[in-house]
This record gives C-alpha cells, sequence and structure tokens, in this order.
C-alpha cells in the first residue's frame, strides 16, 4: 500500500511541474467554463500516459473538477460551457468536453446540439471514444 500512495504522491509532484505551462495555455482561465481568479489545477484526461504531459492535460477550477470526479451529478446548467470549449484548439479541452456533451446529450437536447456541429479530427475521435465519460 505504501507503494501506491508513494507513487500517487509522485504523479501528483510531476503534474504539478506542468503548472507554468498550463497557466500560460489557458491564459489563467479554467479551460472548461473560463472561470477566472480561482484557484486552477490540472486534470488528466484519461487514459493516462505513463509520465504526465501538458498535452493530455486540462486546467480546471475546483468545481469542474469535483464535477469530473463525480459525473453521476453533473451540473447540466453549469455544462453549458462545454458547447463552447469542445471548440479549443487544444485537443485534451476538445476531448474532455466532448465526453461531457455525450454524457449530458442522453438528457439534455442542448448538449446532443451542441456535439452535432463539432467535426474531430482523427486522432481527437479516437481519444473520445476510448474511455467516455
Amino acid at each position: 500500500m505504501a507503494k501506491g500512495l508513494e507513487r500517487h504522491r509522485e504523479r501528483l509532484a510531476q503534474l504539478n511541474l506542468l503548472g507554468k505551462e498550463l497557466t500560460r495555455r489557458s491564459g489563467s482561465k479554467c479551460e472548461l467554463c473560463e472561470a477566472s481568479g480561482v484557484a486552477l489545477r490540472a486534470f488528466e484526461v484519461p487514459p493516462e500516459g505513463e509520465i504526465p504531459e501538458a498535452d493530455r492535460c486540462v486546467f480546471v477550477c475546483d468545481f469542474c473538477r469535483e464535477q469530473l470526479e463525480s459525473p453521476k451529478r453533473l451540473d447540466a446548467q453549469h455544462w453549458r460551457c462545454a458547447g463552447r470549449s469542445v471548440w479549443s484548439e487544444v485537443p485534451a479541452v476538445q476531448v474532455l468536453a466532448a465526453r461531457l456533451l455525450d454524457r449530458l446529450g442522453r438528457d439534455e437536447v442542448w448538449a446532443r446540439e451542441a456535439l452535432e456541429d463539432v467535426f474531430f479530427d482523427e486522432e481527437v475521435e479516437a481519444w473520445i471514444a476510448r474511455q467516455p465519460l
């Protein structure tokens, strides 16, 4: 058990090292809901690689992070922002937003419609399909 905890702490330390790069990329805003002036942390978009990489992370606020970690209790109104973030130039943001819209689209017409209008390149499509939310 101690080895697992140690590996987890090492991974968190590696994620924290990506902070400057993610801050620059995000403009110090949550890359999903665009909240600014709040604490932001790296969120790895599954499936995670062996070593955390900025290209596979999204800089998110605490509210978005809590929602992502408990997807059974998604606040549909908050996630209307995914209709905008799915158009991001950052593939990891596109993947996470598309997964959210897909999940919400089961019950929300607006989410299905938002996802219908988006075109992804093949690599992003494959990443989205690998692990739904």
